[in-house]
């Protein structure tokens, strides 16, 4: 059996050499079609990546307002392969304000280049086409940076208090925009926040930059900070600005609150008694990374679902999705081993809990049962002994069942919460969750696992779904959360992002480890805000037991 589990390792090429250094991509538009008389565009950006003859979504920018021209804060960082023709395209969009999703904007142009051409250039300008012809005089602007080794991350809180009023009939909608002054004497901007309406007091959202965005990894590095009063037709009024470091900032990672006087120089000349146009404060500083929770002792605790509805075919046919072949692993065991061959490092035991939905079970079929349709593989009570051993599970209960439905996936999810709730209440990061359900169609109880999944968000928990087969799963994308604030049924929102679905077959026949990559390039994140936002601290080696066993 170990045969079909090593098949699987090589085929997605775990051990494949890394990328060269990774790149941080910023995107301009300059002169974009103004569609509507009575109004101006509110642009976004998607960038998208060809692989296999396909362009797929890597991701998309913040909705901008009221502009013709906008600079967007959000990055992109990128892997970049000297050997690879990675060929990306940027398609922009005009996002109606009542809603955000892509479905129903505006298409105004897009522009296609390499991601050698953007590296080699660093800062590439090309105009906007349209079926084939160019947009007015609308530009495109990409500029790129590599990541140095600075690539922790900060999260910063900014409020500010007693800012200067703008507007005649109501009170300045105020927000921030911070930028890294470059070596140059360029600024670059690192980060825009939301704008608080009708308030000379806002309190900014939390929000988390690379060092390496905001300041090359230098502290010492000038930063300039201007804070606008926002206006719908997209002319803002300047209220003032200030100048601080990354090294001025360190000082709120103790709890204290780090304060800067938000000047107008021309106030400053004009006005014989003028002090400043409000105060800017920093309110919290937090650096703790990924790695520190792992070192800290937090452990990665892997549990696998499995689907065996009918839909997957006799696993005795060799169209089945499920169907064993001696040498070359199907789609439920390519995916298994991708994913499972990192976490189970993070692991120390190595007991992995291995859950089925979707079968009818034979009377003498000794398993755990939980609910109906809903069992764990009976190799161990509750876990397997790694991801090998989930396997070899597999194999062995796949012929004794009758694949069956529906396709219920919130028994599983709330079965995890459960141990996840447990954590919770411990108060401190010694143990993660992270479930990943491998399915071949779209969920029969949909109202049921977004209920689920708005509670799991509240803990120590992330959800990787992963769609194998060649159903439609468009409807699966909302519980991503990529197109907006997934909600329960009672309209509650998620806490947190944390479910991350893909088709399997995007990846089917893609460059090695990239399914593994890309499901899982969001938990280090998800696990740090979950900490964070509980204000949990990372404990240092010396507080957690130092001989600890480790499965081999």
């Amino acid at each position: 059996m170990s045969n079909i589990y090593e098949s699987a390792a090589n085929t997605l090429g775990l051990f494949n050499s890394p990328c060269l250094a990774k790149v941080e991509l910023r995107v301009t538009c300059k002169g974009i079609s103004d569609r509507d008389a009575l109004s101006k565009p509110d642009p976004c950006v998607l960038i998208k990546m060809k692989s296999h003859g396909q362009w797929l979504e890597v991701d998309r920018t913040e909705v901008i307002r009221s502009s013709i021209s906008p600079t967007f804060s959000k990055v992109f960082t990128v892997d970049f392969y000297f050997e690879e023709v990675q060929r990306l395209r940027y398609e922009l969009y005009d996002i109606s304000s009542n809603h955000n999703g892509i479905k129903e904007a505006d298409f105004l142009g897009a522009m296609e280049c390499t991601l050698g051409q953007i590296v080699s250039q660093r800062k590439l300008t090309k105009p906007l086409l349209k079926q084939g012809s160019t947009v007015s005089k609308s530009f495109i602007m990409v500029t790129a940076e590599e990541l140095t080794g600075n690539d922790d991350y900060v999260e910063l809180s900014f409020s500010a208090r007693k800012l200067d009023d703008k507007d005649f009939f109501s009170k300045s909608d105020p927000f921030l925009e911070i930028f890294r002054m470059n070596d140059d004497d360029t600024l670059q901007l690192v980060h825009r926040t939301e704008t608080v309406m009708n308030n000379l007091n806002p309190v900014w959202k939390t929000f988390k930059t690379s060092l390496n965005s905001l300041c090359s990894g230098d502290h010492d590095r000038p930063l300039k900070c201007t804070v606008w009063d926002w206006d719908s037709n997209g002319k803002h009024d300047y209220i003032g600005e200030y100048q601080a470091t990354f090294k001025e900032m360190r000082g709120a990672m103790d709890g204290r609150q780090v304060q800067w006087e938000c000047i107008n120089p021309k106030y400053q000349i004009k006005k014989k008694n003028y002090k400043n146009s409000g105060i800017v404060i920093l309110n919290q500083c937090k650096m703790h990374s990924f790695l520190d929770y792992i070192m800290g002792g937090c452990q990665i605790q892997f549990t696998v679902a499995i689907d065996f509805t009918a839909s997957n075919g006799d696993p005795h046919n060799s169209c089945s999705l499920h169907y064993i072949h001696p040498y070359q692993p199907n789609e439920y065991l390519k995916a298994l081993v991708a994913v499972g061959e990192i976490c189970q490092d993070y692991d120390s035991d190595k007991m992995f809990p291995a859950f089925g939905f979707g079968a009818q079970i034979p009377p003498d079929f000794k398993c755990y049962c939980v609910c109906v349709l809903f069992w764990v593989f009976p190799t161990y009570v509750y876990g397997c002994a790694g991801i090998q051993g989930v396997v070899e599970a597999y194999q062995t209960c796949l012929p004794k069942l009758q694949l069956y439905g529906p396709t219920n996936i919130a028994p599983i999810i709330q079965k995890v919460a459960s141990s996840a709730s447990q954590e919770m209440h411990t108060k401190e990061a010694m143990q993660y969750f992270i479930l990943l359900i491998l399915t071949d169609g779209v969920i029969t109880d949909m109202a049921d696992t977004r209920e689920a999944i708005v509670q799991a968000s509240h803990l120590p928990m992330s959800i990787i779904i992963v769609g194998v087969g060649s159903a439609d799963f468009s409807d699966m994308q909302m519980l991503d959360g990529d197109d907006g604030i997934l909600r329960s049924p009672k309209g509650e929102p998620c806490l947190r992002d944390i479910v991350q679905f893909v088709p399997f077959r995007n990846f089917k026949h893609g460059s090695p480890a990239e399914l593994a990559k890309t499901v899982l390039a969001e938990v280090p994140n998800q696990v740090v805000d979950y900490y964070n936002n509980k204000g949990i601290k990372p404990k240092v080696p010396s507080e957690f037991e130092s001989s600890r066993t480790f499965a081999p």
